[in-house]
């Protein structure tokens, strides 16, 4: 398992009957995960006074209730700074499980000994961007939400990133990369963190099943002569990590990716030691 446990200023701390229990900083979140579907003792204080309570709806959605917690707060993870905020269906603007995948690429990149330019797709916040940047990479940054790709500058601004070089892009991540190839341009490096479903800023419909296949086998035209590896995350319950896995091995096949692996991440519950899976993810590499 991919396990990101190196954060200071978050973590698990209980899980319990569809719910857990966060420490962000120092605020407490109890928010919803359909993977906990056990039930223990709610002993911890924190369960009993959050800061937060996202509550799910059985009619679909759900609703923050909120106690103590300001609109706005930063957290680190090393030199990096993000700005979170409650919005819409429980999200906070980050998911720390991917600070396994930071670290891991980020290796990579510092240790490529040569400039490494970093197709970052369904960029989000911009939590990968950071991190590839940080490590020393250029990043081209794609999303179809104008308002992430605005949080993402705000992160990269906090994280002392912002004369970086770094395209900050508001795009259908497909079409996008259509049209790089088009271009001829070509990337040492793609990441890609699909959502299960989602619409693109003209309503492109996007439903990973059916799309994240052809995608990746388009994204391995921009890659370069020197490619340095290729990443993709997944949060859906049908693609496993033998799908990531198969997936990337089909489609990198004439590039020759000299390992190519998938796993499940996973974040340490601070009050049984215990590890909460949290998608997978699939990563090849060049040496």
């Amino acid at each position: 398992m991919y396990l990101a446990d190196h954060w200071k200023d978050y973590e698990v701390l209980d899980t319990s009957d569809g719910e857990k229990l966060e420490r962000w900083g120092d605020y407490l979140l109890v928010r919803p995960d359909p993977q906990v579907i056990w039930k223990t003792e709610r002993t911890l204080h924190g369960w009993r006074k959050p800061n937060a309570h996202y509550t799910r709806s059985s009619k679909g959605g759900g609703s923050w209730e909120f106690f103590s917690l300001p609109e706005a707060w930063t957290i680190s993870y090393g030199d990096l700074r993000f700005n979170l905020k409650p919005f819409s269906f429980k999200h906070t603007g980050l998911f720390p499980e991917q600070a396994a995948n930071w670290d891991w690429f980020g290796n990579l990149i510092r240790n490529a000994g040569r400039p490494v330019r970093v197709l970052n797709l369904f960029a989000y916040t911009g939590g990968a961007t950071c991190a590839a940047l940080a490590a020393g990479a250029s990043v081209t940054h794609v999303d179809a939400s104008k308002g992430m790709v605005g949080w993402a500058k705000e992160n990269a601004a906090s994280s002392g990133l912002s004369d970086k070089s770094v395209r900050w892009l508001v795009d259908d991540c497909t079409k996008f990369v259509q049209r790089e190839i088009r271009r001829g341009n070509h990337y040492d490096a793609i990441i890609m963190d699909p959502p299960s479903y989602g619409r693109g800023p003209k309503g492109e419909i996007w439903k990973i099943e059916d799309t994240v296949f052809p995608l990746i086998e388009l994204c391995t035209q921009l890659l370069s002569d020197q490619p340095l590896f290729f990443l993709i995350s997944s949060y859906t319950t049908g693609l496993q990590p033998g799908v990531l896995t198969y997936m990337l091995k089909t489609a990198l096949k004439k590039s020759a990716p000299t390992h190519v692996e998938a796993d499940e991440i996973g974040l340490p519950i601070s009050s049984n030691g215990l590890i909460l899976p949290c998608g997978c993810a699939g990563r090849a590499s060049w040496d």
